[in-house]
C-alpha cells in the first residue's frame, strides 16, 4: 500500500474513474494499464501533475457513450509510469481503497469524474496482515475444476505456496470471470468474504461441469 494515505479524509473529495468492464482492482494490489485514448492520456496527464490518483469502475447499461457506473469502484495511485514510443502511456495502479460512488458532477475534463465516499470501505486503509482461514486442498480443487472447465493452468506450486490473501486476491483480479462476477468480489467485506465468494464462484461453474461428466476430476500433482 503507498504511504500517506491512513484515513478517509487523506483522500481527495473528487476522482478521475476510468470506467473498464472486467477490470478489478483491489486494495493493496497491482493493476497494470495501457492506454491510448486521448480523454485517458489526458486523465494521466492531470493524474501524474496532481494526486497520482484513478478510480477504476464498471459500468452497468445506459448510453454506449456514456454508459452508467456501477455504485461501487476502487481508486488507485499511479506507482509506475512508463511512455511508448507510439505515443502509449504504460502504468501500474496500487489500490488503496474502495469507494462508493456518490454522484457525478458535470466537469470540464473530456475523462468522468465522481465524488467518492470512502467511509463504507475505511477498513482498506488499516494495516492487517492477520491470516485467514483458507481448506486449501478444497480449494485449490475447486480451483481446477474451474481451469479444466476454461481450459486454463496456473503456476500450481506458487497456488500452493503463496500466503491465503495474495493467492485469493491475485486470483480475484486475474480470473476471467463475468463484470457482474468481479464486482461482488470488489464489494465483499473483508479478505475472508472474498474468498468465500470466489469459492462459490468456483464451485458454480464446477458443479455446471459435473452435471456434464461423471468422471472424478484429476487429481492435483
Amino acid at each position: 500500500m503507498p504511504a500517506g494515505y491512513r484515513k478517509v479524509s487523506d483522500l481527495p473529495a473528487l476522482i478521475p474513474v476510468f470506467p473498464l468492464d472486467g477490470a478489478l482492482l483491489l486494495p493493496g494490489c497491482q493493476l497494470p494499464l495501457q492506454i491510448f485514448e486521448p480523454r485517458y492520456l489526458n486523465m494521466v496527464d492531470d493524474a501524474m501533475r496532481g494526486h497520482r490518483l484513478i478510480g477504476m469502475i464498471q459500468t452497468t447499461g445506459g448510453d454506449r457513450s456514456r454508459p452508467n457506473l456501477v455504485g461501487v469502484g476502487c481508486v488507485g495511485r499511479i506507482t509506475a509510469y512508463a511512455e511508448t514510443g507510439d505515443g502509449r502511456y504504460l502504468i501500474t495502479l496500487t489500490g488503496i481503497c474502495r469507494f462508493v460512488v456518490k454522484d457525478e458532477p458535470g466537469v470540464n475534463s473530456p475523462y468522468r469524474q465522481v465524488r467518492p465516499d470512502f467511509a463504507r470501505f475505511c477498513v482498506d486503509l488499516e494495516e492487517d496482515d492477520a491470516p485467514i482461514a483458507l481448506d486449501r486442498t478444497a480449494f485449490l480443487a475447486l480451483l481446477r475444476r474451474y481451469l479444466d472447465h476454461k481450459g486454463l493452468d496456473v503456476e500450481w506450486e506458487a497456488a500452493r505456496q503463496a500466503p491465503a490473501v495474495a493467492l485469493i486476491n491475485s486470483l480475484a483480479m486475474g480470473l476471467p470471470l463475468d463484470p457482474p462476477e468481479k464486482q461482488a468480489l470488489l464489494e465483499a467485506g473483508d479478505i475472508a468474504e472474498r474468498a468465500r465468494v470466489l469459492a462459490a464462484l468456483l464451485e458454480i461453474v464446477a458443479a455446471g461441469d459435473a452435471a456434464g461428466d461423471d468422471d472424478e476430476p484429476p487429481p492435483l500433482q
